[in-house]
């Protein structure tokens, strides 16, 4: 076929408004095969093309002769198929099919809808189609009905239609901000705080303008590194409502995000209280002056706070448009007063100004001032402990992330240009305010200089005025002594004092909206669960009116307290710690070196940001130490907290790349050393299929196991290979969450295999990595071997045969009732079932009837619907009548009990430890392991060994000697001297009747006969090899009688196993030498290893 790209071919030429992908819907109606037919070109596919994305995502594109059909198929009232109307198989029917680049194919082209969370704000999420729906073979006459596209591959309704449509409403009419409104001028409000007005010029006279800018300096490197670090974690993916909190749990993980979360919201809670008392402090300082005062400074303070937070709460409440509105306003006066103060600084001073120590910009005035003249108690760590809480705030646009257009560029790029604005503007007024005010003045307009004095240097006397006299006693007016000398120096005095208001206001303004948007976003996560409450959102802007009024009621709380000085440092270092652990998270995250660590903001280095939580943490402990260490003990136990709560998210943090590549690194370095025999540990491959079904198997297991060596639970997938890999994957998930679950250190491995045999040969030689490989095969005793087939009976020996070729140990555990209780869970799972569907019908009926039948069946329906009643399908009813027709005796209580038995402690008892052969020791070490646990401390072990009987206590010293070079306790050891001797008859009896249905009996037939028989049925066990191994036979049939009577009451037996020689010993005979040498016994585990040393005396 050739492609025809000319332009008579199209009617629709203009490529230039299209969307990035073009993809073109071709008729495969009957009408136009005709047309085709008729049409003497040959068909055509037409190209994907791409262009620009404002337009339509498809361009439909007609051959000659298709046009007619295509507007007949429109005047049917359907409209041409878009992208969201095709399904992933829509490939077969007689209307339409997708084509990906000129192709009819299931494969889709990349879209942002495939990579969004389910449920996500900015759209619905659609699933691709899966690897299985393009690699395995086509479905012929796949149906599928018109704008089914967004059906996903795996059968799943359209994903996200629902959201979408909440999402419609819930944001229908939102307020969302941009990066000026919703970051630069928040943050701008809050770092200009009222320190900007009545401490900075007292900063500049302790410190000098040389040293002072250094403090304003070394404040903006804290916020600047961690501007830069934010700006990062916030371009490295989608942001969310929370801030601080959400940029440091989902960077480090919820247990840092947790801690730091609460206490910054509280944080917030109490600086609303803290910015409304400075403002109160101001107004009740100007009734003061008019002699207006309501009660007493105190009460005044409580009074006028408590009316400023009510006003600053109904802001608030009325919307996010209406608080930014008035940070607007509340910007615009902070803006006018700033340049009040610059424009004042120019206009010339009069007499009682100068007095008062202003004299407009004097170089004297500017060098006299360059240097620090710190007062008594005051230095430069003080001076800038004070200091520092002005240069906070760069937070205020990220707490608010959830109601910005964009947070990933709003928020680096707003609070980058704050800090750089609220920097130039504090150095701005600290040089102009050293450059034009003397430190000390006594505003007195005599005090001038008189004919002939000394000025000894000083840049007032040069200027006409004596000051000398604030050397001695006290003066009230200079940088040193006067905090309203922005008020005075400016153009007009009442500027300053609404600048006051307005940084005050704005500050707490910010923090009464940040408190609750912060801690809203906690409560959503659920990592506390009493805080679940104050999650709920309302309104189109989901505003958090809980939360609103429970910052309302902490802020009050603190006003009428009208004395914030104790708590203000702790404040200000729960802010720090917030910034510290913002610099850890872009340092951690980069240190992981995860390859979704991909941030857009390029300029940061990770070590730079670890310089700048240092930073932090230093800053915090300036400030006030004994504050910084109660916020690292808050924060710390907050950590335990949430750490032993385990919530259940998984946000992929830093903490979890750095923990892959500490386990790759460990993993590596491992390879590097030789193993050594003291540091051998049992690392176990257990057959338990499924981990559920085989509990007790895994308990023993995991005891020996845990906290010192590997556990792999491994299943079997036996079966069609395609069935077996789809089973086996939709189950490997499901499987090790429920090790995780119930606490067993264990992983979950499965193989599909066309034999059992197959699949543990194939586990026993690629399972483990590195060292950490496993040297143990743990399996379960076939109990109902008589029964099973011959097949099962070869893999379950032969797994045996193959453990011993790769040099792996074997456990063989068997106790009385057996391991698997698969039926038992699964009979559990369906009267669970039951009982939860008749639990919900009786509750809908009870419902229903106290309607008293208002709603009528549309009422029964909807409550249906809410209690997830759905119609039982045909296969529920017989599954219900199955169980119903069980009979009771086949729920097997004593095999549930059984199946729990090494969960529970063992009581004070014996681990009998029957060491007949040397093979390594690992018949030693693992009772031994099990002692130290809880469960088992309390069972001695008791050592059985064989001997001659002329040399029992030779023997006897000889072991105790080596136990104790081995250090490993005993209770008892005793050496049993006629383990040769022939059983008793009945035993043997026993043991001959076990066999009879597996023996050939050759010898009692004729020779040609018996050949025969061989070649049928080679499995059986022949007379010739049963008299070779007759002694083998008598011994294990002699250790079941000494077990009986030695070790009847033990807690557990331990059990040297059995060796089979390969070619020599049949499957069927050494099953009965397992089942002889095992039969009425307590729960034992028959032991072999690998012979090689697990057991040193030497250090």
């Amino acid at each position: 076929m050739s492609l025809n790209n000319s332009s008579n071919v199209f009617l629709d030429s203009t490529p230039s408004n299209t969307n990035r992908f073009q993809v073109n819907v071709i008729n495969e109606s009957h009408e136009s095969s005709a047309a085709m037919n008729d049409n003497a070109d040959p068909p055509h596919y037409e190209e994907t093309s791409f262009g620009d994305e404002g337009q339509n995502r498809f361009r439909i594109s007609f051959r000659p002769g298709n046009q007619e059909c295509y507007d007949n198929f429109l005047q049917t009232g359907e409209t041409a198929k878009t992208d969201a109307s095709f399904h992933a198989y829509d490939s077969h029917t007689n209307t339409y099919y997708l084509q990906t680049f000129g192709h009819n194919t299931v494969d889709a082209v990349p879209k942002i809808e495939y990579y969004r969370n389910t449920g996500s704000v900015s759209g619905p999420k659609v699933n691709r189609p899966s690897l299985l729906d393009i690699h395995e073979q086509l479905a012929k006459n796949v149906s599928v009905a018109p704008g089914s596209a967004d059906v996903v591959a795996n059968g799943e309704g359209t994903p996200g239609d629902e959201q979408a449509e909440n999402k419609g409403e819930d944001q229908a009419g939102a307020v969302k901000f941009g990066w000026v409104k919703g970051v630069l001028v928040r943050c701008m409000l809050n770092i200009w705080g009222v320190m900007l007005f009545i401490r900075l010029s007292w900063i500049v006279g302790e410190a000098g303008i040389g040293l002072g800018v250094i403090i304003i300096g070394l404040s903006v490197v804290v916020t600047t590194l961690t501007g830069i670090s934010m700006s990062a974690i916030c371009t490295n993916g989608v942001v969310r409502g929370g801030g601080a909190y959400y940029l440091i749990s989902r960077s480090l993980g919820p247990e840092f995000g947790g801690s730091i979360g609460l206490i910054f919201a509280f944080a917030n809670a109490v600086a609303v209280a803290m910015y409304v008392v400075g403002f109160a402090e101001t107004v009740v300082d100007l009734l003061k002056e008019t002699d207006s005062m309501m009660v007493d400074p105190t009460n005044d303070i409580r009074i006028i706070g408590s009316i400023t937070v009510v006003i600053l709460l109904g802001i608030s409440v009325a919307g996010m448009e209406w608080e930014a509105k008035a940070q607007v306003i509340l910007l615009i006066i902070l803006l006018i007063a700033i340049a009040n103060f610059f424009i004042g600084t120019v206009i010339p001073s009069n007499n009682e100004k100068r007095a008062r120590g202003f004299f407009n910009y004097q170089a004297s005035i500017f060098a006299e001032n360059f240097g620090p003249s710190f007062t008594k108690g005051e230095g430069f760590f003080s001076v800038f402990a004070i200091f520092f809480p002005a240069a906070t705030g760069i937070l205020a646009g990220a707490n608010i992330s959830g109601d910005l257009e964009d947070p990933q560029d709003a928020i680096p790029k707003g609070t980058m240009l704050a800090i750089f604005i609220t920097t130039v503007a504090y150095l701005g007024v600290a040089i102009c305010v050293g450059a034009c005010v003397v430190r000390d003045a006594t505003g007195s307009v005599n005090d001038t200089i008189i004919s002939g004095m000394n000025c000894n240097g000083s840049a007032a006397c040069g200027l006409g005025y004596d000051f000398s006299r604030c050397r001695h006693e006290p003066c009230q007016y200079g940088l040193m002594n006067n905090f309203q000398v922005m008020s005075m120096v400016s153009g007009f005095g009442p500027l300053i004092t609404a600048g006051i208001f307005s940084a005050t206001l704005s500050s707490a303004l910010a923090s009464l909206v940040s408190a609750p948007k912060v801690f809203q976003a906690l409560c959503k996560d659920n990592i506390y669960k009493a805080l679940q409450f104050f999650a709920k959102g309302y309104g189109k802007n989901n505003e958090p009116l809980r939360g609103y009024f429970l910052t309302f009621v902490i802020a009050m709380a603190f006003i009428l307290i009208a004395e914030l000085n104790t708590i203000a440092p702790i404040i200000s270092n729960f802010f720090l710690a917030s910034y510290a652990l913002i610099n850890f998270s872009c340092f951690h995250a980069s240190y992981a070196k995860s390859p979704g660590w991909r941030p857009a903001y390029g300029i940061y280095n990770m070590w730079v940001s670890l310089f700048g939580a240092v930073l932090c943490c230093a800053v915090m402990f300036v400030i006030n130490w004994w504050a910084a260490v109660i916020t690292y003990v808050i924060e710390f136990f907050l950590y335990i907290y949430v750490t032993y709560k385990k919530p259940d998210v998984n946000w992929g943090s830093s903490t979890q790349a750095l923990s892959y590549v500490s386990a790759l690194d460990n993993a590596l370095e491992l390879t590097t050393v030789e193993d050594h025999v003291k540091n051998f540990r049992p690392q176990c491959i257990v057959l338990t299929g499924g981990p559920m079904t085989r509990p007790a198997l895994l308990d023993i297991t995991h005891a020996f196991t845990k906290n010192s060596g590997l556990c792999i639970c491994c299943e079997v997938f036996v079966g069609p290979r395609k069935l077996c890999v789809k089973e086996m994957n939709s189950g490997m998930a499901k499987k090790q969450a429920w090790l995780i679950k119930n606490k067993i250190k264990a992983f979950y491995a499965a193989v599909a295999a066309d034999c059992f045999r197959d699949g543990v040969r194939s586990l026993l030689q690629a399972s483990g990595l590195g060292r950490m490989k496993p040297n143990t095969l743990v399996i379960g005793y076939k109990k109902n071997w008589r029964k099973a087939p011959l097949t099962e009976i070869e893999n379950y020996v032969g797994i045996i045969h193959d453990a011993f070729d790769f040099e792996i140990g074997v456990v063989i555990v068997r106790i009385s009732q057996g391991f698997d209780i698969s039926q038992v869970l699964q009979v559990q799972e369906e009267l669970e079932k039951l009982e939860q569907e008749r639990l919900a019908l009786e509750a809908t009926i009870k419902d229903n009837e106290s309607e008293e039948g208002n709603g009528g069946i549309r009422g029964l329906f909807k409550k249906a619907g809410k209690l997830n009643i759905t119609k039982p399908t045909p296969k529920k009813d017989s599954s219900i009548n199955t169980i119903q027709s069980m009979h009771v005796g086949e729920f097997n209580q004593k095999l549930v009990e059984a199946s729990t038995q090494f969960k529970k402690k063992q009581g004070k008892g014996t681990i009998d430890v029957w060491w007949l052969f040397d093979d390594g020791g690992l018949i030693l070490l693992i009772p031994y392991i099990l002692t130290l646990r809880k469960k088992w401390k309390d069972c001695k072990l008791r050592i059985y060994v064989g001997g001659k009987i002329n040399r029992i206590e030779e023997e006897k010293i000889a072991m105790a000697s080596l136990l104790s070079k081995f250090r490993i306790k005993f209770a008892d050891i005793h050496v049993i001297g006629d383990i040769n001797v022939k059983p008793n008859k009945e035993s043997w009896k026993v043991f001959e009747e076990m066999i009879e249905p597996y023996r050939l009996h050759e010898s009692c037939k004729d020779l040609t006969t018996a050949e025969k028989l061989k070649r049928e049925t080679p499995w059986k066990i022949t007379d010739a090899e049963l008299e070779a191994v007759k002694e083998k036979s008598y011994r294990q049939v002699r250790l079941n009688e000494l077990l009986q009577e030695h070790s009847r009451a033990a807690n557990l037996i331990v059990l040297s196993l059995p060796v089979a020689r390969k070619g020599s010993i049949s499957d069927w005979l050494y099953m009965a030498w397992l089942e002889i040498l095992t039969k009425n016994l307590p729960p034992v585990l028959l032991v072999r290893g690998n012979h090689k040393n697990v057991l040193t005396f030497y250090s």
